[in-house]
């Protein structure tokens, strides 16, 4: 049972802590801990209080952040699908007004299924505030308590009082969340990460060494010009979908889709790192072989893959013109990367590596001979898999 307090319910430092910024917490979830023990310290009755953040994602809706009397504040993930449109967090959300409910009234559990749940575990009332953003789009959080009789009109008051500042830290920290997410999406997280850091200049650029993945879909151009657009890029959709988890799951960090191409790398951070990114490489390029065989189990028109494999120094960061830059990385091991993906279709294989890339690996990769490859004066030695014979 909540604590119940007769005092006055003097939250104006609570609202200028968060009208501050409420800087002393660092991370989402760690604001509404502090909020709530603030609040409590200052008398409000609460037993749980969730937070409901809506953000741009292309799979994600959305994320509740709940805080209950005793426990850690718990982060939970809200993906799309038709149950998500309803609900009372949903109504609050497309309403722009509050919601305030106790067990008695009539009807209450029908409207929103949820209300059952709460008045078994014994609370009294449930008070539903939108968080407006400064664009207008609504978000909510919902207050309950255990206290006898519900909340009191003062107690409301005082929580209607914290709306305003706790949605602009909300949308800040949105914003922030955000921007990381879009930024992953379409650059990557380690790209992201540089980015958001200010490394936002041309010039801004750096040597790595890293194992490099270049990948091509055989037959793209045939393909593009007998089938409708949409169709093809339904077809390329699913063919990345066989590439990026597996590269990500690895270790690696996809830099560029180039129409049917994909540039990924591997960071090495330490030289003890090389024989283990190596291995991730090679074994993403595995499970995406296995991925589109399976792909191709389901379709008319089968897809041919081709992947390179090579290790070197890239220079990783801005490259462009003007205010329209590129965040990837350069170089002739990218060069070679690419160089040997012509020669895997050249000799119909689908997986080949250099030697750099294969002195990490005392089996699977074998010796396919010594090529000429166009814009590097020696000839280079390329490996391919055992099992591709």
């Amino acid at each position: 049972m909540a604590r119940h307090f007769d005092k006055k319910y003097d939250t104006a430092s609570v609202a200028a802590w968060l009208a501050d910024g409420a800087r002393s917490s660092s991370e989402a979830q760690h604001v509404l801990e502090e909020l709530c023990a603030r609040l409590c310290d200052c008398g409000l009755p609460l037993w749980r209080v969730d937070v409901f953040v809506r953000t741009l994602h292309p799979e994600i809706k959305g994320r509740r952040f709940r805080w209950q009397q005793g426990s850690e504040v718990s982060v939970a993930i809200a993906t799309f699908g038709p149950e998500s449109r309803k609900g009372l967090v949903e109504h609050v959300c497309a309403s722009g007004n509050n919601i305030r409910k106790r067990p008695t009234d009539d009807k209450s559990e029908n409207e929103f299924p949820l209300l059952k749940e709460l008045w078994a575990d014994g609370v009294t009332e449930l008070f539903a505030t939108p968080l407006v953003f400064t664009a207008g789009d609504v978000h909510a959080a919902v207050w309950t308590t255990q206290q006898a009789g519900g909340f009191t009109d003062e107690q409301i008051a005082s929580i209607e009082g914290l709306v305003k500042p706790l949605a602009r830290v909300s949308e800040v920290r949105a914003l922030q969340r955000t921007a990381t997410n879009l930024l992953d999406t379409y650059v990557g997280s380690r790209t992201g990460k540089r980015i958001l850091a200010g490394q936002i200049r041309r010039g801004h650029t750096e040597l790595i060494n890293a194992a490099i993945w270049l990948s091509d879909m055989r037959g793209f151009t045939s393909r593009s010009d007998r089938l409708p657009p949409q169709a093809m890029i339904d077809i390329l959709n699913r063919y990345f979908d066989c590439q990026v988890p597996s590269i990500i799951a690895h270790g690696g960090e996809v830099l560029k889709f180039m129409g049917d191409g994909l540039l990924a790398m591997f960071p090495i951070d330490s030289q003890s790192q090389a024989k283990k990114m190596c291995a991730g490489a090679l074994a993403a390029g595995l499970e995406t072989r296995a991925r589109i065989a399976e792909l191709n189990s389901t379709e008319i028109d089968e897809i041919r893959f081709g992947l390179a494999l090579h290790v070197g120094d890239v220079l990783y960061g801005n490259i462009g013109g003007g205010n329209r830059l590129d965040f990837t990385c350069i170089g002739p091991a990218v060069n070679l990367a690419a160089r040997l993906e012509k020669i895997a279709a050249q000799l119909g294989r689908t997986i080949v590596a250099s030697s750099a890339f294969a002195a990490h690996f005392d089996a699977q990769l074998k010796s396919l001979g010594d090529f000429t490859v166009r814009g590097f004066g020696a000839q280079q030695s390329v490996f391919g898999l055992t099992d591709e014979d």
